[in-house]
């Protein structure tokens, strides 16, 4: 038989408000229910070398998550680049279930399993969000021949094979997959010089050691604001939209787009952040919480104009669509390089 609370009289009127206030006292006294957050020291793994485009970003988040107090614990950046990111990934991989691990990715994400055959895949971990996109700049040292973008793709075409070196990041990965397509448009053969990250491909276009390089543009801000490299064309499929001066002659705005230039190669690349496998959903969220209040912050819009970033940022299922798309993008841009492993 069901019972229903009768209000038609005063006494039972206030005995089952009585039992009501008395309920609520008790969810009360078991104090507000708290989402997961870390309880110790977060590890934020970057799987390349200090100095580059990875490197810079997690250590600008660090730096700006303890700043403005968006946790309670300290992330602490570790550097494990061995094997073309693979030592970073496997590290990750293997973790399973810590919540207290993160790593910053690019496109190694796919290149060095696809080129390698390490066992490792980016489905071996959660996806947190992408931060943005990265470009990719045609840069040649201030003092070479070459003003323009077509005059150095008219002076590849014209050279004989391997005459001009291209410096990159690691073997088979962006730099040289994009060196490739540079190849190919011009029918010629360049000589590919592979560093260990995009601060020391910088260092050694100013040194004249190599004649040209793909950098991202946080990697050679620096030294194009300080007139010893020239920026020649982005490899985006569309122009940079930050008018602000880098030069005392020009913006990221007034590159032209690599292809208008006469140079038909596009490509930008992921700065993404993942998990370990085996997370929960609510420490999940936290991560993807946290990284939207940090593109939430004046800092990261500084950021993202100082290194001429593709603001496109995704979490969720639109993330791990595009992910899967953008492995099967690799795969035929490192077949047609020969890249893939046996």
């Amino acid at each position: 038989m069901s019972r229903t609370l009768n209000f038609t009289s005063p006494t039972r009127a206030r005995s089952a408000l009585a039992s009501l206030l008395a309920a609520a006292a008790a969810v009360l006294a078991c104090g507000p229910v708290r989402a997961w957050e870390p309880t110790k020291a977060v590890e934020f793994i970057v799987p390349a070398g200090t100095g580059g485009g990875a490197d810079q970003m997690a250590r600008f988040i660090q730096g700006v998550v303890a700043k403005n107090g968006l946790m309670k614990q300290p992330i602490v950046v570790v550097n494990k680049g061995g094997g073309a990111g693979a030592e970073g990934f496997l590290d990750v991989k293997n973790d399973k279930a810590n919540p207290h691990k993160i790593v910053i990715t690019l496109s190694n994400l796919f290149t060095t399993p696809l080129g390698t055959a390490v066992p490792f895949n980016w489905r071996d971990m959660t996806p947190v969000s992408m931060m943005a996109l990265d470009q990719f700049v045609l840069w040649v040292n201030a003092e070479s021949p070459h003003q323009t973008a077509k005059a150095f793709f008219d002076a590849l075409k014209a050279g004989p094979d391997r005459a001009m070196k291209m410096g990159g990041t690691g073997s088979k990965q962006e730099d040289q997959i994009i060196t490739v397509m540079l190849e190919k448009a011009a029918g010629k053969k360049m000589t590919y010089i592979p560093y260990g990250g995009g601060g020391q491909v910088a260092t050694q276009l100013v040194g004249k050691h190599v004649d040209a390089t793909v950098n991202n543009p946080i990697e050679a801000e620096s030294h194009w604001r300080a007139g010893k490299l020239r920026a020649l064309c982005v490899f985006d499929a569309q122009p940079l939209p930050y008018k602000d001066k880098v030069t005392d002659k020009q913006s990221w705005a007034n590159l032209p787009t690599c292809r208008s230039a006469g140079i038909p190669v596009e490509y930008v690349m992921l700065r993404g952040i993942f998990m370990p496998p085996g997370i929960t959903p609510e420490q999940q969220k936290f991560y993807v919480d946290l990284m939207a209040r940090v593109r939430a912050l004046p800092e990261w819009k500084d950021f993202m104009t100082k290194g001429a970033f593709n603001q496109t940022t995704m979490s969720g299922q639109a993330y791990f669509d595009w992910l899967g798309r953008t492995e099967q993008q690799h795969r035929v841009l490192m077949r047609e390089a020969g890249f893939l492993a046996n």
